[in-house]
């Protein structure tokens, strides 16, 4: 899959913690859920503006440290799921929960797990690469494909 294969084998690991138990995808597997949680983390990218529109929302809302630290080159800084949540709103937020089939708390607990380490993945050699929006575009046609790969 390339550039995600790192985000999802880490979010499997931290996430799902390799248990099945409390995995909020019903009865697919980890792989699955994995790439659902991706595809919805880049189309939240993408209905807020691409990489620098997400960005923006997290820098408007104080979290500008934050931001930065996940698109250079050294460790990302962490952001807890009620930032996450107060950056996009409670509209976007439900809207997530739904698609997740999870309470909308548990939502941005997971974006916030998520969105730094994809940002991170999106911008290589610490900056905003001038083609990141079809980046994700790219990203989300093979989890997509990946999807049906499984499926088939």
């Amino acid at each position: 899959m390339g550039l995600l294969d790192g985000l999802l084998g880490e979010l499997m690991g931290s996430y799902l913690g390799g248990s099945q138990q409390r995995s909020p995808f019903g009865s697919g597997s980890q792989m699955q859920g994995g790439n659902m949680l991706l595809q919805i983390a880049l189309m939240m990218l993408q209905q807020n503006g691409g990489l620098e529109g997400v960005l923006g929302k997290f820098r408007q809302g104080g979290l500008a440290q934050q931001a930065d630290s996940w698109v250079g080159t050294g460790k990302n800084m962490d952001v807890s799921g009620d930032q996450v949540q107060e950056v996009f709103g409670p509209s976007t937020m439900g809207d997530l929960a739904s698609k997740l089939g999870m309470p909308t708390g548990q939502a941005g607990s997971v974006m916030a797990q998520i969105l730094p380490e994809l940002i991170n993945q999106l911008t290589p050699q610490g900056q905003m690469p001038e083609n990141s929006n079809q980046s994700i575009s790219d990203e989300l046609s093979k989890l997509a494909n990946s999807a049906r790969d499984m499926a088939g």
